[in-house]
Order: structure tokens, then C-alpha cells, then sequence
């Protein structure tokens, strides 16, 4: 296991005191860390440590969605730092109890009035809504809250347990640094503006005024697949690119059909799908002019959805809850095609290749931003893409 930097070191004694004090003032410790300042090797050695405090000790390590938890559970193993009687998933599957119908469709969720934890690790913490919250806190175990507070704050509501963490990592370690993807996260989060240029055979900055960054990005659109996130900034333009990327993937039809990539543009709590999560369609057919009746495999849920979904969504460029029609969708769901999304809506999820355009609204501040140019990049694992011009912004400092 890899020795900790100073800041990991203070970091780790704080939380370790924290978990000691059986008066500790707040049952939860949050801890921020940018991407390449070491947060899962912190987490890992806590772990070891907590062992030779408590030997008994049953951690639940938790997110938000069941592709983050396969990313937590993945780091904890290449580090050895999952103990007998820990379990690793998400929030839902350790708290809720699913309810089913005969046909094996999830209908609702019951929330566990107890659970056989002693320590919950949240992971992603800047997903976890504030009734979520209300829920982990409900079982009175304390609670270590860890995630990127560089980040763009969540979709909706001013709750955010990212928005001051009790710890914060700053220092990007040298390994990290050395990676072209933190790189550019560094000129967004410190700057806000990503510099044209070739990084890595695999991260590179396009001026989108080029013809040969045109066709650099139509080649990039053809390969779509389910490893690739096409990020932008106004839901125009997701709605653009969602109809030329079908376009180029061979679908004819204007209306979802079986294989198309689709996003949920709405909380569902009954049937646990929330805003953002993305899915291929299964199959799907006309209900009646309002509605399609369509099962959905979604990346983050082992159970496939089964339900109602707005007709009129598809192709909108926003979501029908936000419109006069509010009412009309207390009925069914609302899905929209997911081969482009937006930033704010990507939170949480990372894809082996992202292609990012950069669309600042006039409404955003400088440090907004430097936010979602930064949430955007730090989507991408291996390969990134950012279609855009230059841009300066008046403060070049980092606001927390």
C-alpha cells in the first residue's frame, strides 16, 4: 500500500480521532478531494487502520449509482483494503428493500428500519440527495462522506454535502499529475480555459473553427458506444446531437426504438430512477398518443425498468415537469435519448471516452464555470476530446 502524502496523513488522523470519540459532536465526517489528490488510497488505508482499532468492525461502503459502486469496489480490491464482513454497493441496495410485482418488476422500496453496519463510507458524496441523507442518518451510525468538492453543486435544491467539507485534498500527487486528463482538469479548476492542443494520442483540445477539428468530430460521433459520454452545455444542443448521432448510428426512425440509448430526465423514487441515470431500451411500443409502454436495462440498476414513459419527451429540448405539463407526467416517466447529455446531468457517471463541447451560458459566473468545465473533463477515464475556442476569464484563482 502506497505511503501517505502529508495532507492524507492529517487527513487520516483527523478522521480517525473523529471515529474514536464515541461523544463526537457530529455523527458524519465529510472529506473533498480534486481528482488526483489520492481519495481512494486515503479511504483504503482508513480501512486498514479501523481494522486495528475495532477488529469487528462491518463496513458499508456506499454510492450513489451501481456503476460508481463497481468503481469504488474495483479500487478497494487492487488495494486489498475490503475486510470479511464489509459489503460494497449502493446506497439503495444497502438501505431499501424492493418491492415486486408477480412479473418480477420493482413497483417501490421500502426503507430498512435497521441495518448490520457499524461504519458507512458514502462515496460520490455530492449525489446523495437530501432525503437520501435523512434516511443514512436515520440508523444513528456514523458516517464518512467522501467525494470531489471541485464539482459542480447537484441538479436541484441548494442541499449539498460537498459544498464545505469538513477535510479537503488539494495536492495533486505526482502520478496523477503526470496523467494529461488531471492536467486539464488542473487549467479548468485553476483557470477555466482549456489551451488548444494535442496532450496525448487520446486528449486533445479542437478549435471548433477548423474543418479538420469538424471532421475529427464527426469521426469521433460515429464510434459512439456504451463507453462513451458526449457532453455539452445547453439542452439545445444535446437535443442536436442526440438526432445527428442516431443519424450516424444508422436508426431512421424519428421515434425510440429497441437499442436506442436513452437518459431519465426525472426522480422516480418509487421505482428508484433518478435524473441522469442512462439505459437502452428493451422494447417499447405506443400505449396511446401520450405514452409509450417500454422496458429499459439501465446502466446503474440490476432490476430492468418496466413502465410508462412520455412520448413527447423524445427530441424536446426540455423536460415536460419544468413546462405547463407538469401534471400530465404525474403518470409515467420521463425519458429522453441519451447519447448526448449535458454536464450537469453527467455528474456522477464517467465513460472510458468523453467528447466535450464547451457551451458557457451567460448566466454562469467565472468560478460556475471553472466548475462545469472541471466536472466535464474528470468524466473522462481514458480518453477526452474537448470541441471549443479559447476563452480568458477575469479571476484566475479558485474559489472555493
Amino acid at each position: 500500500m502506497l505511503t501517505l502524502s502529508p495532507d492524507q496523513k492529517h487527513a487520516h488522523d483527523t478522521i480517525m480521532r473523529w471515529y474514536s470519540d464515541s461523544h463526537r459532536e457530529s455523527q458524519y465526517m465529510s472529506l473533498g478531494g480534486y481528482a488526483g489528490t489520492g481519495k481512494s488510497t486515503l479511504v483504503a488505508h482508513l480501512r486498514k487502520s479501523l481494522g486495528e482499532l475495532d477488529a469487528k468492525l462491518k463496513v458499508g461502503f456506499v454510492s450513489y449509482t451501481g456503476k460508481a459502486a463497481r468503481v469504488l469496489k474495483n479500487k478497494l480490491r487492487d488495494q486489498d483494503a475490503i475486510q470479511p464482513g464489509d459489503t460494497v454497493g449502493t446506497i439503495h441496495s444497502l438501505i431499501y428493500t424492493p418491492l415486486m410485482d408477480d412479473k418480477e418488476n420493482i413497483i417501490g422500496w421500502d426503507k430498512k428500519e435497521t441495518i448490520d453496519r457499524t461504519l458507512l463510507i458514502v462515496d460520490e458524496g455530492s449525489m446523495v440527495d437530501e432525503r437520501i441523507w435523512t434516511h443514512l442518518l436515520s440508523y444513528r451510525v456514523p458516517i464518512l462522506v467522501v467525494g470531489d468538492h471541485g464539482q459542480l453543486p447537484p441538479i436541484q435544491g441548494s442541499f449539498s454535502l460537498m459544498s464545505d467539507p469538513h477535510i479537503r485534498l488539494d495536492h495533486i500527487h505526482r502520478q496523477a499529475a503526470e496523467n494529461p486528463i488531471i492536467e486539464l482538469s488542473i487549467q479548468a479548476r485553476e483557470h477555466g480555459v482549456i489551451r488548444m492542443g494535442t496532450y496525448s494520442d487520446t486528449v486533445i483540445k479542437y478549435d471548433m473553427a477548423s474543418s479538420d477539428s469538424q471532421d475529427s468530430m464527426q469521426e469521433l460521433l460515429a464510434k459512439y458506444d456504451n463507453q462513451t459520454l458526449v457532453l455539452c452545455g445547453f439542452n439545445a444542443t444535446r437535443s442536436k446531437l442526440n438526432k445527428h448521432i442516431r443519424g450516424l448510428l444508422g436508426f431512421e426512425s424519428s421515434e425510440p426504438v429497441r437499442g436506442d440509448r436513452v437518459i431519465c430526465l426525472r426522480n422516480n423514487n418509487k421505482v428508484k430512477i433518478a435524473n441522469g441515470m442512462l439505459g437502452t431500451i428493451r422494447s417499447i411500443e405506443p400505449m396511446s398518443e401520450d405514452w409509450y409502454v417500454a422496458t429499459i436495462a439501465m446502466d446503474d440498476m440490476d432490476k430492468v425498468y418496466s413502465g410508462r414513459i412520455a412520448r413527447e419527451q423524445f427530441g424536446a429540448t426540455a423536460a415536460l415537469n419544468f413546462t405547463s405539463n407538469r401534471a400530465a407526467t404525474a403518470t409515467g416517466d420521463l425519458f429522453d435519448f441519451g447519447y448526448a447529455t449535458t454536464v450537469h446531468k453527467a455528474q456522477g457517471s464517467q465513460a472510458k471516452r468523453v467528447i466535450l463541447f464547451e457551451e458557457r451560458s451567460k448566466h454562469m459566473d467565472d468560478l460556475m464555470w471553472r466548475r462545469w468545465l472541471y466536472t466535464g473533463i474528470t468524466r473522462a477515464e481514458d480518453e477526452l476530446y474537448v470541441f471549443g475556442r479559447e476563452m480568458t476569464i477575469s479571476n484566475p484563482n479558485m474559489d472555493s
